[in-house]
């Protein structure tokens, strides 16, 4: 899979944040495809022990979720952990795993926020800049932002707000269980990132392309020594 090289990663901290503003500019909200055929599930790992940075990406083809493509990557992590510049630690090793892809998924669905971030620019629609595909954002935890609680069951969601601008949508995946922060990353919008992650669910609270694709990035982790 081919990338579109908009910068280069040995940055300060501040210069970081002001790529983050410029490509926040070019980020476009808008729906998604209305048939999504293969979609990617994306999780990143630090391991504290190696210094090293792990990268996750599988692809499933929808509406069965059959796994059709799986590919890993890992780095030296050369970038401080600043809270909102994560994508600057996470990045690289992200990129060098898609570049071992043949095929290019309609959607990319990563564990991490999109839009829902200070300067609009978290890891997927940093990404999502970067790869010229559709993504989108379900993390686990709230970044920044206000909302209501969701109702109880799967489906019910609420508006996540940044200074009344919604940012995200606070989602529930299933009955009674914690609901994720769902965000668009690029070239998709907050109805069509809710829908494709109660599209991807198969039981569990996390979409099923983040969910294996943790599973997966632990596995590397445990199998490999230190980066280099």
């Amino acid at each position: 899979m081919e990338l579109r090289k908009l910068h280069r990663w040995d940055v300060t901290p501040a210069e970081a944040r002001s790529i983050q503003a410029a490509l926040a500019r070019r980020v476009r909200l808008r729906p998604l495809p209305r048939r999504l055929t293969l979609v990617a599930g994306v999780d990143v790992s630090f391991d504290r022990a190696s210094g090293a940075v792990f990268a996750a990406v599988l692809v499933f083809r929808l509406p069965g979720m059959e796994l059709t493509e799986r590919a890993t990557a890992r780095e030296a992590a050369r970038f401080p952990y600043v809270p909102g510049l994560l994508t600057f630690r996470e990045g690289p090793p992200v990129l060098k795993a898609f570049q071992k892809l043949v095929r290019v998924p309609d959607v990319v669905i990563f564990d991490g926020q999109g839009f829902a971030h200070p300067r609009r620019c978290g890891l997927a629609s940093h990404m999502g800049l970067w790869l010229g595909v559709p993504t989108v954002g379900c993390a686990k935890s709230r970044l920044i932002g206000e909302h209501a609680e969701p109702g109880p069951r799967r489906g019910d969601s609420a508006p996540l707000l940044d200074a009344g601008e919604q940012i995200g949508v606070v989602l529930r995946t299933r009955d009674l269980v914690k609901p994720v922060f769902v965000s668009p990353g690029h070239l998709a919008d907050f109805g069509t990132s809710r829908q494709a992650v109660l599209d991807c669910g198969r039981g569990c609270r996390l979409p099923e392309p983040t969910r294996q694709a943790h599973m997966a990035v632990e596995r590397l982790k445990a199998e490999r020594g230190p980066a280099c």
